[in-house]
């Protein structure tokens, strides 16, 4: 049976399906070798998850909601507290009884992160506790590929195959999508209108790096129509659309916190395009957002548009973001 239909909404919102989680960091010189031990000189606390991309949109100015799920104790206080502050909705009803999970984050001076992840009220989701969101055409549902293991892949799935058409389906795939069975992922796939990940993501799926066009061979692997997107760390992103690869490059920064960077320009990039950008205008800043994210502490520390709008004013020259983007073969020869 076809996804019902609905009416295109009139300001796009930015929906996000995944789990919002406490990130619970720690800075450490190094990783601890198997059964020793390491000294954290610092430790901060903060809502994190899909709770980045969120805060990430809505400081672009997008009406960002999460469907997810949210916890009753002490962590799923902080997650509401922070989709408050900067204005995110919150459209499922609380989970009785059970808090939202953590994510011990363990930072490098690298600013390599490695992370040990519970599981907790954010998992405990339904279709219908998804479908408190009412996504109408126009909107852009992100879906993670972390949603799509244990107790929320099948609710998750009832969900998304149920859309009604005209939702934009934003996949993130995360680690986890590459080792999801064939069957799973070709059901994502055939839903996804817009596939936004890094590199090691995309040549997961594909066995195509960035230099051989990854971007390109993740499009080959989406209905008609779709767009790729393929972050390469500071290098920037490629964004192949409508047949054709165009190359952003990125704005390399001296890094202090790599946690939440690829989320930020994520968020940026769907609150662009629900303000009317195109897909390519959308990256460029998203790869603007993502280089003054580095320079800050903590998951989501998001700029503001007004900080993203500052920024490339302050890139001078024919080296800047201003012009359009080259293609992928330019790019290549370029470097």
């Amino acid at each position: 049976m076809p996804a019902p239909t609905a009416a295109v909404s009139s300001q796009p919102r930015v929906i996000h399906s995944a789990q919002a989680l406490v990130d619970e960091v720690v800075e450490v010189a190094s990783l601890p070798e198997r059964g020793g031990n390491a000294v954290a000189t610092s430790y901060s606390r903060y809502a994190g998850g899909a709770v980045n991309i969120l805060v990430a949109a809505a400081r672009s100015g997008a009406t960002a909601v999460l469907a997810g799920s949210v916890g009753t104790g002490a962590n799923g206080d902080l997650v509401r507290a922070a989709l408050a502050a900067d204005g995110v909705g919150l459209s499922s009803p609380l989970v009785a009884d059970l808090d939202t999970g953590i994510c011990v984050v363990m930072v490098e001076p690298s600013a390599e992160r490695t992370f040990v992840t519970t599981q907790g009220a954010e998992r405990h989701i339904s279709a219908a506790s998804l479908q408190t969101s009412e996504p109408v055409a126009g909107d852009l549902v992100c879906v993670s590929g972390f949603s799509l293991v244990g107790r929320t892949r099948d609710p998750l799935l009832e969900w998304l195959t149920g859309l009604p058409e005209g939702v934009v389906v934003v996949l993130d795939p995360g680690d986890a999508f590459g080792g999801l069975d064939a069957s799973v992922q070709e059901t994502v796939l055939a839903r996804t209108t817009v596939w936004t990940s890094n590199a090691d993501e995309a040549l997961t799926l594909t066995g195509v790096s960035v230099g051989e066009d990854s971007a390109a061979a993740v499009a080959r692997r989406l209905p008609e129509g779709a767009v790729a997107i393929v972050r390469d760390g500071s290098k920037g992103c490629h964004v192949h659309e409508a047949g054709h690869t165009a190359y952003l490059p990125g704005h390399p920064q001296e890094a202090v916190d790599t946690n939440g960077a690829g989320d930020t320009h994520t968020g940026v990039l769907l609150a662009e395009r629900a303000r009317g950008a195109s897909w390519t205008e959308a990256a460029r800043r998203g790869n603007a957002a993502g280089a003054i994210k580095v320079t800050r502490r903590g998951p989501a520390t998001s700029p503001t548009a007004a900080e993203i709008d500052a920024f490339l004013a302050d890139l001078a020259g024919p080296a800047g973001v201003g012009g359009p983007g080259r293609t992928a073969g330019q790019t290549a020869r370029g470097r």
